[in-house]
C-alpha cells in the first residue's frame, strides 16, 4: 500500500508521528489532538458564519448571488462540448 500525503511517503509520516510521540509524550497526543479538532471546528464554524452573513446581506440589499451558479453552469456546458470534440481521446493532467 502507496500512502501519499502533500508528496510525503509512509516512512516520513512514521518519523514525523515518532518525533511528536517523542516530543510531547503519549499521554499528551490525545489532548493535542482534541485541541486540534476544536481548533478547525470554530474556524469551520466561523466561515458558516460569514457566509450566511454575505449571503443575509446580499439578499437584504437585492444582490444577485445566482451568477457563480451561472458561470458554472456554462463552464460544465464548454466541457460537455469539448468532451462531444474529442470523443474517445483522453486528455492528461
Amino acid at each position: 500500500m502507496n500512502i501519499h500525503f502533500l508528496f510525503i511517503g509512509a516512512p516520513e509520516v512514521f518519523i514525523i508521528l515518532l518525533i511528536v510521540v517523542m516530543v510531547f509524550g503519549a499521554d499528551k497526543i490525545p489532548e493535542i489532538a482534541r485541541g486540534l479538532g476544536k481548533g478547525m471546528r470554530q474556524v469551520k464554524d466561523a466561515t458558516n458564519d460569514i457566509k450566511q452573513e454575505i449571503n443575509n446581506s446580499s439578499k437584504e440589499f437585492g444582490v444577485n448571488t445566482d451568477i457563480a451558479k451561472d458561470i458554472n453552469n456554462e463552464i460544465k456546458g464548454v466541457k460537455e462540448n469539448i468532451d462531444d470534440l474529442t470523443g474517445p481521446i483522453k486528455r492528461n493532467m
